[in-house]
């Protein structure tokens, strides 16, 4: 049979044209409609993993071992490449996260996302304002104190505990009826339901620092997934060195702010899984 070059060339320009049009469909396709977004939590104490009844050191040289690390995350927003925002509706974003004695700590998934590119995320560490005061029946799920969110509201306060600690440390005084020396920080307030308080809610912006993105797609496509480090022992350093025997209970006191100071550089972003 005879070798048309010709037809040869026109045919596999056209293929090579073909593909391009298809795959350029198939990216703007990806790029429409919503998808989804994942973020783990790996808990750590100075570096190490944290592992509950084991004992670490913190920045006054205090050994320290925790029975109980829970805190709320809320209020998300992705920042897209191109500097555009999207707010995820604050309903289907408050998340309680909890060391575990199986070290599962968490993996939470928010739905619904825009298609594209996303280089940073910002939330807080709490409850909004709004939400802590709403009628109960709006609040449910993590939210609910009488349900999963059990030990994680005052309702003297009317308010939520957005980050608790507990453990047991030498350096903390003896409980001479538990004979226990034990250390207890719940940090909370929002800034006030009948009289001003403190504003403990922290804002918390993170990105890969080597300029990764999380590629979100369409639902047909898997989840891009942050991994996200929080120490714990963050508490207790920078910019408020805390001592367990000067401080061994912080609850709604003025020097609740020195440990919320510190809990907002708990997190980083590892890195990103698209």
């Amino acid at each position: 049979m005879k070798f048309n070059s010709f037809s040869f060339l026109f045919s596999a320009s056209l293929f090579a044209i073909v593909m391009s049009f298809s795959a350029c469909h198939e990216h703007d396709d990806e790029l429409t409609g919503t998808g989804s977004l994942e973020i783990e939590f790996d808990h750590l104490a100075g570096g190490q993993t944290l592992e509950l009844g084991k004992s670490y050191t913190n920045a006054a040289g205090e050994a320290m071992s925790f029975s109980e690390f829970k805190y709320y995350v809320s209020n998300f927003s992705l920042v897209k490449s191109d500097g555009s925002v999207f707010t995820v509706p604050k309903d289907d974003c408050y998340f309680l996260i909890s060391e575990k004695a199986d070290g599962k700590n968490g993996t939470v998934k928010i739905d619904n996302i825009p298609a594209g590119d996303y280089k940073e995320f910002r939330f807080i560490i709490g409850v909004d304002s709004l939400k802590s005061v709403s009628p109960a029946a709006e609040r449910t799920g993590v939210l609910d104190p009488a349900g999963e969110g059990a030990g994680m509201y005052w309702a003297w306060n009317s308010g939520y505990i957005f980050v608790k600690v507990e453990g047991e440390s030498p350096a903390a005084p003896l409980d001479s009826v538990a004979g226990t020396r034990r250390f207890r920080y719940h940090i909370g307030l929002f800034g006030g339901f009948s009289a001003p308080t403190l504003n403990n809610i922290k804002s918390v912006s993170l990105s890969d620092a080597h300029g990764d993105v999380a590629k979100v797609r369409n639902s047909d496509h898997h989840a891009p997934h942050l991994h996200l480090y929080v120490d714990v022992l963050e508490m207790f350093t920078g910019p408020n060195n805390i001592s367990v025997a000067t401080n061994p209970t912080v609850m709604a006191s003025p020097f609740s702010k020195n440990l919320a100071d510190n809990y907002q550089d708990m997190f980083v972003l590892d890195h990103i899984h698209n």
